[in-house]
């Protein structure tokens, strides 16, 4: 069995190498005073092991901009996050680039979610921007069935593959946060090349790969690290400092995690939030070769 290895959290990482405090712009913010650290970040996934670099592109959306200083910044940040993905690309001499796409409004807030009109030209316009210099368009952190066919027709055209990245209940990987059954969302997946869980509990992900598997399509899971989802996180414009790290996921526990999810079958693995370079490269160390 060949395993393809994602990068790991970007977020983070950005805010943890930053040394600044998290704002409600996340690590849009982080990029736009030290771009670089982009750059070094996917560099040091790479070098890791990574296949993929995921662009930081996840929190770029013109809802998370408006009423900021840089709300007519939106094409130029996306081009800043390609440009440090494909400059840590080109320098490490091989991999492929997934653009990011995060859901519209806030993470695991399926009320935000626009009409569906509304959210498939606000993504497609995203989506376009990604397209050209991307080997695969990533949507992340997809909650709701609603948010799935929104992420289907924005992709839809663009000529490149289409990966979703569901993300579960943290106690039963079979339910979106949302609360419908993921099996309704992996229905609609016709038009997808890879399904995927995300952002949610380690733990959950066995229960979500198996949903997944049953699409016959790629599956895989990046977990993240947090200890809970809080309240505090899903109120408007949070931070991510409302969310603590758990201090038993480091890269062997994260790795013997990733190992129930091979034995369900994922061919894709990789970190979310609260993972790191060291993460992967354990990931690599114990699946790159097969």
């Amino acid at each position: 069995m060949t395993i393809t290895l994602l990068d790991g959290g970007m977020g983070q990482e950005l805010i943890h190498r930053s040394g600044t405090p998290p704002t409600p712009l996340w690590s849009t913010q982080v990029m736009i005073d030290m771009p670089h650290l982009v750059r070094e970040i996917h560099a040091d996934y790479f070098a890791a092991g990574a296949d993929i670099a995921t662009t930081n592109t996840y929190a770029i959306h013109r809802d998370r901009l408006a009423g900021t200083a840089h709300e007519g910044r939106f094409e130029e940040l996306h081009r800043i996050a390609l440009d440090m993905a494909l400059e840590a690309r080109e320098a490490h001499g091989s991999g492929q680039v997934a653009g990011s796409i995060g859901p519209l409004g806030a993470s695991y807030r399926a009320d935000l979610q626009p009409p569906h009109e509304i959210a498939v030209e606000l993504m497609a316009e995203v989506a376009g921007l990604l397209a050209p210099d991307c080997d695969m368009l990533l949507f992340e952190t997809v909650i709701s069935t609603a948010q799935t066919r929104a992420a289907l027709d924005a992709a839809r055209g663009l000529g490149k593959p289409i990966w979703i990245a569901f993300s579960v209940d943290d106690e039963d990987g079979r339910v979106l946060r949302s609360g419908e059954p993921l099996a309704d969302a992996v229905a609609l997946c016709a038009e997808a090349d890879a399904l995927l869980a995300n952002c949610s509990a380690p733990e959950a992900m066995p229960a979500a790969i198996d949903v997944l598997e049953t699409s016959g399509k790629a599956v895989g899971a990046y977990a993240n690290a947090f200890t809970q989802i809080t309240k505090d996180f899903l109120k408007d414009k949070p931070t991510v400092d409302a969310l603590t790290a758990r201090r038993d996921m480091g890269p062997d526990a994260y790795a013997d995690q990733a190992a129930e999810w091979v034995a369900h079958g994922a061919t894709i693995l990789g970190g979310c939030c609260e993972t790191t370079p060291a993460h992967i490269a354990e990931l690599s160390r114990r699946f790159a070769e097969g």
